[in-house]
């Protein structure tokens, strides 16, 4: 069984839709899907092409912060008619607006016009991010690449670089538990936290009534894997496992081709 419980559709970041994720999916053979946009349902309610055989689990990623480190929690299968997950949507993405309003105030400073109208030119779903505002420059010919207009425009100390508050860590777990979710911390290794403060990290996570860990996120070394396994068994918490696929180009993040989840820890899925 290949379960895929992280990925993104382009009502997020990501470059498909949610229907052309999945039959994506079902071309890859996964068996398990959980679309886990960012900070945003959208994606739901979508359906498996008919006869494919592919389960799909809701999913969500919800922005956060654990001391002044920008984090990200998955939510899976959870209620998508709780009022407490709809509220973490609404909350997130009205967070994301107000963030895009500065952005686009800055950028428009600096000779980007139209800019909050043209990033949501790229946007069709409920998130807005960064990476419109890099396409929107693109478009209008302020830069060649969307490197270029991060390096430019959108990097740390660029005009894009606007910082948002979020909710508590505590708030993200909350509003995924009330609504019969598991709460499992992204990516670990992306925060590029020395190995106490990610233990540290992972333990505060915990305490605030956090489930899970990523064991597998994409492409990782097999030290990466035996480590993420051996901590998360450590701390007694659920182990998942997924690409963060974005975009068919990120082939280092295809859908179902990471390293099997370790024998050791528990899976999360034997809680769906």
């Amino acid at each position: 069984m290949i379960y895929d419980l992280h990925c993104h559709s382009n009502l997020s970041d990501g470059a498909l839709s949610p229907a052309e994720l999945v039959a994506r999916a079902v071309e890859k053979h996964v068996d398990v899907l959980a679309i886990t946009d960012h900070d945003t349902l959208a994606a739901w309610p979508v359906e498996a092409p008919k006869g494919a055989d592919i389960r799909l689990i809701h999913g969500i990623e919800l922005s956060t912060t654990w001391e002044h480190t920008g984090i990200h929690v998955l939510g899976l299968n959870f209620d998508i008619n709780n009022p407490a997950i709809q509220q973490a949507a609404d909350s997130q993405t009205a967070a994301r607006h107000e963030r895009a309003r500065q952005i686009a105030a800055n950028l428009e400073k600096h000779g980007i016009t139209d800019a909050l109208a043209g990033a949501c030119s790229f946007a069709p779903g409920g998130y807005l991010g960064r990476p419109h505002f890099a396409q929107h420059i693109v478009a209008s010919g302020k830069a060649k690449t969307m490197q270029l207009a991060f390096k430019h425009y959108l990097a740390a100390g660029k005009a894009g670089d606007v910082q948002k508050t979020w909710v508590e860590l505590s708030q993200v777990i909350k509003w995924i538990r009330a609504a019969n979710g598991i709460a499992v911390m992204a990516h670990p290794l992306k925060y590029k936290l020395t190995g106490s403060k990610l233990k540290r990290m992972l333990q505060d996570f915990k305490a605030l009534g956090g489930q899970g860990m990523e064991v597998v996120s994409g492409q990782q070394t097999p030290e990466q894997t035996r480590s993420m396994s051996a901590l998360c068994q450590e701390l007694d918490l659920l182990a998942s496992c997924g690409s963060d696929f974005h975009s068919p180009d990120a082939r280092w993040a295809e859908l179902g081709k990471f390293q099997p989840l370790p024998t050791g820890p528990k899976p999360v899925w034997e809680c769906f």
